[in-house]
């Protein structure tokens, strides 16, 4: 760690900009505006006249300028790159997450911009796009459904955890890797859907004995419950363990981050947080990631993706 905060990067302007160049345009430059990859027809701008870091796109139709931040979490961003990739390495080596305010304190921009920051990289860390569906070889799923924090506009008075927000999660027992999602409750309907959009059909699904799971399991290869209500957490049945322990542990470094480290989360902002639980998990140690590599996959993902939110005078910006 102490050869880390002497990494020049988190010190010097140019050093941290060629850092980023490297991870997100790790296969050549490629120009944001028309997606040019002639690297004989982008330009590198120097001289007095233009800012370190800007290139031209020499395509007749382009003809854009760009630096590496265009098009990316870090555009238009008056945050100096340093304290940019200070923060990001901060959020995926802090295994439960690290609050806006240490962070705020640690690099001394104002708390504001900290927690914009902050979501602008939980941003990043979202997987989009296709991805592979789990247990396509037939192994293991476990999906189970923890609740945190509180609805909007719900008293907590009510019986069970109806006052909580709800979430679900799948994880492929052979990959490691765990996919979550903010539902609007534990039914069929909202649980379903996304089950059958992430398991293959050829996967074993390891549930508890949740009234939700009952006719959804018959949809896959073979379908096990444990039944928490009598104290059974692990079934073995051969050579095939029957459990949803693994989930449930993931399901402790989230909560306790959750609880912790970030103590209040609005529910619009639930996904955000959830996609940060998952990259560090899907990122770990176990897998074969140090936090040096996790820094790389999330500089990676920067591009292509903005978080922008509106402000008092103007209507033209996302909320």
């Amino acid at each position: 760690m102490t050869d880390l905060l002497k990494n020049p990067i988190f010190l010097d302007e140019t050093a941290a900009r060629e850092w980023l160049e490297a991870r997100v345009w790790a296969n050549g430059r490629v120009c944001p505006h028309c997606g040019n990859a002639d690297q004989d027809k982008l330009t590198k701008l120097e001289g007095k006249a233009h800012r370190p870091g800007v290139y031209q796109c020499n395509e007749p139709a382009c003809r854009q300028q760009f630096t590496v931040t265009v098009n990316t979490v870090f555009e238009r961003s008056k945050i100096p790159l340093t304290k940019w990739l200070a923060a990001l390495f901060l959020m995926t080596a802090s295994k439960k997450g690290i609050s806006a305010h240490q962070v705020h304190r640690m690099l001394g921009i104002s708390y504001k911009s900290t927690w914009f920051l902050m979501h602008r990289l939980r941003e990043a860390m979202r997987v989009g796009g296709l991805v592979p569906p789990m247990g396509d070889d037939g192994g293991a799923v476990e999906v189970d459904e923890p609740y945190i924090g509180r609805m909007q506009g719900v008293k907590k008075g009510r019986a069970g955890a109806a006052h909580k927000n709800t979430v679900l999660s799948l994880l492929d027992r052979k990959t490691g890797k765990v996919r979550s999602f903010h539902v609007a409750n534990a039914t069929v309907n909202e649980v379903a859907p996304i089950v059958r959009a992430n398991i293959s059909k050829e996967a074993h699904l390891m549930t508890d004995q949740a009234r939700i799971y009952q006719k959804l399991g018959a949809e896959f290869a073979r379908h096990d419950t444990v039944n928490h209500q009598q104290d059974e957490y692990v079934r073995v049945e051969g050579d095939i363990k029957i459990t949803t322990n693994t989930i449930e542990t993931y399901f402790s470094v989230f909560k306790r981050g959750m609880r912790g480290t970030y103590q209040h989360c609005a529910e619009k902002h639930l996904h955000r947080y959830l996609a940060e639980f998952d990259f560090r998990h899907n990122n770990r140690i176990a897998l074969g990631v140090d936090d040096t590599g996790r820094a790389n996959e999330l500089a990676k993902g920067i591009y292509g993706k903005r978080l922008t939110y509106r402000r008092p005078n103007r209507k033209d910006v996302q909320a």
